[in-house]
């Protein structure tokens, strides 16, 4: 059973970068045909998918958050992570790290729903 949990800070401050990492166990984030998801819900409103890395290391990210987002992973440690730049308010939400366990050939998986196995969320606060 593939298990994964978010960890980084809870508060951060306006115009800085949140940092998250997903620690993953009960599988290899290098497993041909994974993809390692990063999606968010702010209060209110629905799941947003932010962007993904691939088993083989590359990465596909929203449009709309394209500019201030990287996703990295550390293979010796089976974990990935998330920075998001120059955050507003507007960023607050519950981060979840996410694993889409059959990637679909030539697709990103860019629907929540494709993903099978999700870490059980953190809460991230914007301050002003």
């Amino acid at each position: 059973q593939v298990q994964l949990q978010e960890s980084g800070p809870g508060l951060v401050n306006a115009s800085q970068t949140l940092s998250l990492t997903c620690t993953v166990s009960g599988d290899s984030i290098t497993t041909s045909n994974r993809a390692w998801g990063w999606i968010r819900q702010p209060p209110g409103k629905g799941l947003e998918w932010m962007g993904v890395i691939v088993y083989d290391g590359s990465t596909y990210y929203s449009p709309s958050l394209k500019s201030r987002t990287s996703i990295s992973r550390d293979t010796s440690k089976n974990q990935f992570s998330l920075q998001l730049r120059s955050v507003t308010p507007e960023d607050t939400a519950v981060y979840y790290c996410a694993a889409d366990m059959v990637i679909r050939p030539m697709t990103v998986p860019n629907n929540p729903n494709e993903y099978a196995y999700w870490g059980q969320g953190t809460q991230v606060t914007v301050s002003s």
